[in-house]
């Protein structure tokens, strides 16, 4: 399975989290999964893809040139794509994925997790959506989700699709048996 992980280009302020990102990394790559992230040495995404480097596994990165050019690229991961801008860079990703995880981050990793879960809801894809919960990062953004769902504004089999686990290993399984619930117009 192609897991595109969306995370942040910072380590953030808690190390717990690139201890944890690092976990996650090796996961996936000892599940024989592979890895498709943005590219990135810096941050949490330089952790994920060198954690699952240092398992053998296989790196896909995608960069817009800009961030290639400023030197933020990785260039020892295994294949490495370089688009002229974001949106040829999620096109790309997420055409290259069998599921979508988030991992901490800031607006960008947002807007692509949600994306990713608009375009589900959508019927767009039937492709896992899950966060990789730490230390309560998300925690106020889960409950923002489910007051839009008590206020109306998500369907309840809309915000149940989200997979949200603590557990490195347990959420590996939950995307290998996530079976998708009817898009929003079915």
């Amino acid at each position: 399975m192609n897991i595109a992980v969306f995370c942040g280009s910072s380590r953030g302020t808690d190390p717990e989290y690139a201890a944890k990102t690092e976990i996650f990394g090796k996961e996936l790559a000892r599940a024989g999964h592979n890895l498709v992230y943005g590219g990135g040495h810096v941050g949490l995404m330089g952790v994920v893809a060198d954690a699952v480097l240092e398992e053998n596994g296989h790196v896909t990165g995608v960069i817009p040139l800009s961030l290639e050019q400023k030197e933020l690229a990785h260039n020892k991961i295994s294949e490495l794509h370089v688009v002229k801008n974001m949106h040829e860079r999620k096109a790309l990703m997420a055409n290259r994925a069998d599921a979508f995880v988030a991992l901490p981050g800031g607006v960008g990793t947002l807007e692509e997790i949600f994306e990713a879960w608009t375009w589900a809801q959508l019927g767009y894809h039937k492709k896992p959506v899950a966060f990789l919960e730490m230390n309560g990062f998300y925690a106020q953004l889960f409950a923002q989700m489910d007051h839009m769902t008590h206020e109306g504004f998500i369907q309840p089999i809309h915000r149940e699709m989200i997979i949200i686990e603590q557990d490195p290993k347990r959420l590996l399984e939950r995307l290998e048996t996530y079976i998708p619930p009817k898009n929003k117009w079915e």
